[in-house]
């Protein structure tokens, strides 16, 4: 890895240097843009609109336009503000870690001490993991001021800048403003649903399908050309149905059942029993598998007439 910023966090006399490093990468297979009769690269000139020149990007500078005026903006004008000349991580305060939530994050970086003893370093790490607190930071990155979150990834230091508040854009949909009833056998079943799909995160298992296929047709396209048959190489694929309409309780239903392997695992819980019982039953059910009777009178569920084996992750 490349460090693409060094400089040191600061709270209050204590100094710790940095480097400062990209955590994470795009995995996409890069692809550009043809002419589609003759395969042509596509390529994107900058040119002048006053004298029609192809203009080389060292010779591009930034300007705002306030609609009759123009001021350009040089790369020297830019490095000259006291901002983008600071090389610190300022700490600004300690806040619990949960208060940040995680729709304020945006680019992520690895921390690397970079002095001759990793004390500072060691003891900063330990003293945010302890307190389980995170570093609300200001910082200089990239031409822009930014606010960032420092806290402990394993056995190193991250920063994960942030987006100011009024980046985030406010939640308010009408719909949302009509009441819904929800009755408690719907949300017993939900319940139900999400203990049966419930898991450790385990971010190994899942991998960009996507991807592994667009590199399949690419190697296949390579050995074989544009007469590729696709069926041949990803299998016939089933054509999508109308999705069929069913009540909630009835979907709730079918996916406890697709899930569990069988109708019945899905029956409508007992209403005559003590409600505190009900979650400790149905628990017990989930985890042994086993059928839920139904009283003596009760109507007997139909079994889903329709369904969907769930797919494993991964």
């Amino acid at each position: 890895m490349r460090a693409v910023w060094k400089g040191a966090v600061t709270f209050g006399l204590v100094n710790v240097p940095v480097k400062l490093y990209s955590a994470t990468e795009d995995h996409d297979v890069s692809l550009h843009q043809v002419h589609d009769t003759d395969g042509g690269r596509i390529r994107y000139q900058r040119i002048c609109e006053i004298d029609g020149e192809v203009v080389p990007y060292q010779h591009i500078d930034k300007a705002y336009d306030d609609g009759e005026r123009t001021v350009i903006i040089t790369d020297e004008d830019l490095k000259s503000l006291p901002a983008e000349r600071s090389r610190e991580i300022e700490v600004v305060e300690f806040v619990p870690t949960e208060q940040i939530d995680p729709i304020m994050f945006d680019r992520s970086y690895f921390l690397e001490p970079d002095s001759a003893s990793n004390k500072a370093y060691v003891l900063l790490r330990e003293a945010l993991e302890s307190t389980e607190r995170t570093a609300v930071v200001r910082m200089a990155l990239r031409q822009k001021t930014r606010l960032a979150a420092l806290r402990v990834f394993g056995d190193v230091l991250m920063v994960q800048t942030l987006r100011w508040s009024d980046e985030v854009r406010e939640a308010k949909f009408p719909a949302l403003d009509e009441p819904a009833k929800i009755t408690s056998k719907e949300l017993d079943l939900s319940k139900q649903l999400i203990e049966s799909l419930s898991s450790d995160f385990e971010p190994e298992e899942f991998v960009d399908e996507y991807q592994q296929e667009l590199r399949t047709l690419i190697q296949a396209k390579l050995e074989q050309g544009d007469a590729l048959d696709t069926a041949a190489t990803f299998g016939e694929q089933p054509e999508e149905e109308g999705g069929e309409v069913i009540d909630l309780m009835e979907a709730l239903r079918q996916s406890i059942a697709a899930k569990r392997g069988g109708a019945d695992a899905a029956a409508e819980p007992d209403e005559k029993k003590p409600a505190a019982k009900k979650p400790a039953a149905r628990k017990a059910a989930a985890k042994s598998g086993t059928k839920a009777s139904s009283r003596s009178g009760e109507a007997e569920e139909k079994p889903a007439t329709k369904r969907k084996t769930a797919k494993k992750a991964g």
